[in-house]
């Protein structure tokens, strides 16, 4: 086309005015004052956004999320940022499960399409908190979903998050989360190495930690937090050590830190290695109230109580240390575990004046510390000084009126309890089932588990407790059934133990010993308790090989010196014989307490080594440790078989004026017979007439009638057995009768003792067969008076004969006597 041409055309065209101030085409000049506005709105809205984002996490740091839920809801189109804002907000307000049903309300919100990683993330962490794994599942299929529509690559805090849910729950999927993962940051480590944790998988957690040093990345102390535990239950101090000193390699930003310091301490506080857990609280600068609680602990759960209250008080002179509900509650678990009164006192009143409203919980460990030192009228009157009682308020003082023998009292407070409105819980009918245990009392213990079964109320250790009970109330066969239902896959320790011991209460010691090599063969490891329990089974059948096979497990086991198992086996050695050995066993237990020395005495006492026992005593009264009432009765029958009377009263008069512990029917019995078996029987009826009430006890006048006897006082033993005679029936009758049989025997006065024979048959009293039991090459032999159903019984009688012709060549004189087992011979 040549010029004019184009002239021409230009000129026939239609003339289109242009503004003066541009030179734009004219598509570009009508758009422009829409983008202005597009640009103003969307700058608007990001302002809004924002201001409404600041509303909403103000309200939630406030603690009133509800309040931005409302303010959400008035919004015609939240963005996913809002909403992300106050699903962060109920989670941070301890509301995780209003945080899932937020996100639930989100999906459903058609004006929501879009997701951001901070949406799953924070809904993840919901999961977690509340364990909820099929919700968990649920967000983890949403965000694959969501993710193959992008081309943008794996969120790394999205997958930190379903890394730290899955761990949380316990749940295998961390593992697979954790392969397909790309990029491994330190916090994906940190997650994995937890997750171990939790699942108790803690060779894998140290293992996760060198894949985690071998692929260069560089640990966080959260790193360290998380791997101290694993070590600890590990349990190799050793390999504790290692890594401490492998972690200070890092820097002092390691060793510095407060979380580091604490988990550090524990560590080594689980290990036994409290020299170390004090090297490091010593070497922490910064101390702050969790370290110095921290340190507080470790010493309380390695039974180092004065240490731990050194520490407290260290606390309170620092600057930075702050005493806190958690650091009252440690120290006066420590004081506890001394039980000493005064001590008790002292900081009951530093509690007081420490925190005038105390805390419901800090009140009850008041209770628990009184309890341990043996004053439990006092944890009643903090009971009932408390304005305000919780369930573990009532389950705290009837637990302690049961663990010190005030058993009656225990289950009024029960009942009490139920008139409050409270419900009997599992801490409740374990108390219970103690309770009933302890008075043998088969309806209560009936009545507890048939609460247990209507209410559908399960606890760890339920079986054994129900075993125990019924096997101590004599219903052995009942205890049998429930150890035969229980499925034997599922029977641990505490349930074999408590048939164990069952079967030893009620003499069937044969049986005991056939459990436990049951027990064995099922690959359930004896524990202390297992020993303790079947020990007084071999001393009551007089088997010193078995004993001597079960002393070297528990020196296998290191178990021996365990306060338990040491008791047990000095009263077993010593019922076997060997007083060296039951000597040498108390000597060898490093902590000793009121029942290792109880236990001692009796053995002296039983081998007529009064002034031994005496001797201990004293020494036990150095050592600071309290008699108590048993205490009492051992050193008392230690002087009444060795005839150490004047000794032995001595000690009676100390009980109340010095120990401030009321005598018993069983010291009364005590004293009575030490006077009686002397022959001061005269002396002992006055003791027992002046005793008034208290004396009206077969146990009392029976041990006088036998001194009366013994000693040839006849007619004394004539009114003391028409006193026993009037008290009613029991079993113990039986033996009374005999000894009054054997009295008008020994007076000639056959005619009353044919009566006495006849109201024997008349009330259905027999004298029950007694037996002994001698061990011979490993192998246990039983025998009764006249016994002929042993093998070599031949053998036997021939040597009993040929030894009474040597006792009579050696100048033996027998008593020929008649009393009332001839009588009863010779009518069979």
């Amino acid at each position: 086309m040549n010029e004019s041409n184009a002239i021409t055309r230009i000129g026939t065209s239609p003339i289109i005015p242009l503004p003066i101030s541009t030179t734009h085409p004219p598509n570009q000049i009508h758009t422009l004052p829409n983008q202005k506005q597009k640009q103003k709105q969307k700058q608007w809205n990001k302002a809004i956004s924002t201001s409404i984002r600041s509303r909403l996490s103000k309200l939630c740091r406030e603690g009133q999320p509800h309040l931005a839920l409302h303010l959400l809801d008035s919004l015609p189109r939240p963005s996913t940022v809002v909403w992300n804002s106050v699903i962060i907000g109920f989670i941070c307000n301890n509301l995780p499960h209003q945080a899932l049903l937020l996100y639930a309300k989100m999906r459903s919100n058609s004006s929501c399409s879009t997701f951001d990683p901070y949406t799953f993330s924070s809904t993840l962490k919901a999961c977690a908190l509340t364990k909820d794994i099929l919700t968990g599942k649920a967000i983890h299929s949403h965000f694959l979903r969501s993710h193959s529509n992008t081309n943008t690559g794996p969120s790394r805090i999205v997958y930190n998050s379903l890394l730290n849910m899955y761990a949380s729950c316990q749940h295998e999927y961390a593992l697979n989360v954790f392969d397909v993962m790309r990029r491994r940051n330190v916090v994906a480590w940190n997650t994995l190495i937890l997750s171990f944790v939790k699942m108790n998988r803690y060779p894998q957690a140290v293992e996760a930690f060198a894949n985690m040093i071998n692929q260069s990345v560089m640990p966080s102390p959260v790193t360290f937090v998380n791997l101290f535990p694993a070590l600890s239950k590990l349990g190799d101090s050793r390999t504790v050590k290692m890594f401490y000193g492998f972690m200070r390699k890092f820097g002092d930003q390691y060793v510095s830190d407060v979380f580091v310091v604490s988990s550090a301490i524990l560590m080594f506080s689980d290990v036994g290695c409290m020299d170390y857990a004090r090297m490091v609280f010593d070497r922490c600068l910064n101390k702050n109230t969790e370290i110095w609680n921290t340190m507080i602990v470790a010493y309380v759960q390695n039974n180092c109580p004065v240490e731990a209250i050194d520490v407290f008080i260290q606390a309170l002179e620092s600057e930075e240390g702050v005493c806190d509900d958690v650091t009252l509650l440690s120290v006066l678990t420590a004081v506890s575990q001394l039980q000493q009164i005064k001590l008790a006192e002292q900081f009951h009143a530093f509690v007081i004046k420490s925190l005038p409203g105390s805390l419901i919980i800090i009140l009850n460990a008041v209770m628990v510390m009184y309890s341990r030192c043996n004053h439990v009228d006092t944890s009643l009157k903090v009971f009932d000084k408390m304005l305000e009682r919780d369930a573990v308020s009532w389950n705290t003082i009837i637990s302690a009126f049961v663990q010190n023998g005030f058993d009656e009292e225990a289950l009024m407070l029960v009942c009490e309890m139920q008139k409050q409105k409270f419900l009997i819980d599992s801490v409740t009918a374990t108390a219970l089932l103690s309770a009933a245990s302890n008075l043998r009392n088969l309806y209560v213990g009936k009545q507890t588990h048939a609460y247990l079964i209507r209410r559908g109320i399960q606890f760890e250790g339920m079986e054994s407790y129900l075993i125990d009970m019924y096997a101590k109330s004599g219903s052995i066969r009942t205890a049998e059934l429930l150890f035969e239902q229980n499925c034997s896959s599922d029977r641990d320790q505490a349930t074999w133990n408590a048939i164990i011991a069952g079967y030893t209460q009620n003499g069937l010691n044969e049986k005991a010993i056939l459990l436990l090599k049951q027990m064995l063969v099922q690959n359930v490891i004896p524990n202390a308790v297992t020993l303790a329990s079947i020990l007084p089974a071999c001393s009551s059948m007089g088997s010193m090989g078995l004993a001597r096979q079960l002393h070297g497990f528990s020196i296998r086991r290191f178990l021996e010196k365990n306060v338990y198992v040491g008791t047990s086996l000095t009263d077993t050695y010593s019922k076997c014989g060997a007083i060296s050995y039951a000597e040498n066993v108390f000597l060898r237990t490093p902590e000793k307490n009121s029942v290792t020395y109880t236990t001692m005495m009796m053995c002296y006492g039983q081998h007529g080594m009064g002034k031994r026992a005496l001797t201990l005593y004293d020494s036990m009264l150095r050592s600071g440790i309290r008699p108590d009432a048993v205490t009492f009765v051992a050193i008392l029958s230690a002087c009444n078989y060795s005839g150490l009377v004047d000794e032995g009263l001595q000690i009676f008069e100390s009980m109340e004026k010095v120990h401030k512990i009321k005598p018993s029917i069983e010291h009364y019995c005590c004293v009575a017979d030490m006077l009686g078996r002397v022959g001061r029987v005269v002396e002992a009826y006055e003791f027992v007439k002046g005793l008034g009430e208290d004396a009206n006890t077969m146990e009392i006048w029976g041990s006088l009638l036998g001194s009366c006897r013994n000693h040839g006082h006849f007619e004394l033993g004539k009114a003391v057995a028409k006193k026993l005679l009037n008290m009613g029936m029991d079993k113990r009758m039986a033996g009374y009768h005999v000894l009054l049989s054997n009295i008008y025997a020994e007076e000639g006065e056959w005619e009353k003792v044919d009566r006495v024979r006849k109201q024997m048959k008349e009330k259905g009293l027999h004298k029950e067969t007694g037996c002994s039991w001698v061990e011979i090459a490993g192998f246990v032999n039983c025998f009764v008076s006249r016994d002929e159903k042993h093998p070599q019984s031949s053998e036997i009688y021939y040597m009993l004969d040929m030894l009474t012709l040597d006792m009579k060549y050696a100048g033996y004189k027998p008593q020929y006597s008649l009393n009332l087992n001839t009588i009863l011979d010779s009518d069979e």
